[in-house]
């Protein structure tokens, strides 16, 4: 399809964190300029950890990765904000965190930070946090084990070798963006995911009236799986596994749509992934006829991009194709 001919601008929402998120709202902004992104903040390792202890703000990390993703600027704007300090005490620490740290100490506020930030960058669209309450995530484990921290959850499921049962964030109750309840409300579409199930997509429906408001949208809802397992986190989950945890964090039937990749791997691509203990998140025979009856219709295509051998979603075939499906809503 040629792009100048696409003349419906649907408003979509687009929920979760991580790379996924990041790499689908870079095709997305071609298809849409009516774009909300709301981005997990409950990542406490890494870079965005040590600002988050140190500077006691929320982690940057996901939101500058979407911001970026949804930058017009320079490419050499981009390079700088991608930059990452190789030695000394910054090591590790990419500039566009420590930019958008320095934005909220001259502003007072994360809030302030990101809109400033957005500014900056000239994004299409906008990017929220789930919340500016200071949350945490917590998992029970099968065995009973409790995991406090999302940098500790996957190590922890492997060394206990147990897998995750179910996760909550701490405080129990915490504040929505009403910014971004709006964006629910008026949403054209809602899509969650893709990135990892239980550390960047469903943190986002436990923030106190987020599912509520998707659960109330008459706007068609899609989940997109991820391609691939993640080692101490979905384990040998099939669609329907990662479809269930959405449903089981959920107050109701969420889901309209389950989008899902049917493209092999390269052979060479996949056995990497094999050794570190990732495997192709497959299609069960009778997954659609199971869907069906939940009133989820299973979209199965061949949505794969290999690059420097990484796996990763089509971000221009999944964008178009749910702005078809949005186009196409009853």
């Amino acid at each position: 399809m040629d792009l100048k001919e696409q003349k419906y601008e649907p408003k979509i929402v687009v929920i979760g964190g991580g790379t996924g998120l990041s790499i689908l709202l870079k095709g997305l902004k071609k298809f849409t300029p009516n774009i909300t992104a709301i981005v997990t903040v409950a990542d406490d390792g890494g870079s965005s950890g040590v600002l988050r202890e140190d500077l006691g703000m929320l982690p940057p990390g996901d939101i500058r990765a979407c911001m970026l993703a949804l930058a017009n600027t320079e490419p050499k704007m981009e390079k700088l904000f991608q930059y990452r300090f190789n030695n000394g005490i910054l090591k590790g620490q990419s500039f566009g965190n420590i930019f958008i740290a320095a934005m909220n100490g001259v502003y007072g506020s994360f809030e302030e930070a990101i809109k400033e930030s957005s500014n900056v960058l000239a994004i299409t669209g906008k990017v929220y946090p789930m919340t500016f309450d200071n949350v945490r995530i917590k998992a029970e484990l099968h065995n009973g084990k409790i995991v406090e921290g999302e940098s500790y959850i996957s190590t922890e499921s492997v060394k206990q070798n147990s897998k995750i049962k179910s996760i909550s964030i701490e405080p129990e109750v915490s504040h929505p963006v009403p910014e971004a309840l709006i964006a629910i409300s008026d949403a054209d579409f809602i899509v969650l995911g893709p990135g990892s199930l239980y550390t960047s997509v469903i943190p986002n429906l436990l923030v106190s009236d987020i599912a509520k408001e998707i659960c109330k949208s008459s706007a068609p809802k899609a989940y997109i799986v991820n391609v691939m397992t993640e080692p101490g986190e979905t384990d040998n989950y099939k669609v329907l596994d990662h479809v269930q945890a959405i449903l089981d964090h959920s107050n109701c039937n969420i889901l309209d749509y389950v989008i899902a990749n049917t493209e092999n791997v390269p052979l060479e691509i996949l056995e990497k992934y094999i050794d570190d203990g990732s495997r192709p998140v497959k299609i069960e025979e009778d997954d659609e006829k199971i869907l069906a009856k939940k009133d989820i219709t299973l979209v199965a295509n061949s949505l794969i991009d290999v690059k420097k051998d990484y796996i990763r979603h089509d971000n221009i075939k999944l964008s178009e194709l749910l702005v078809h499906l949005a186009k196409s809503r009853p």
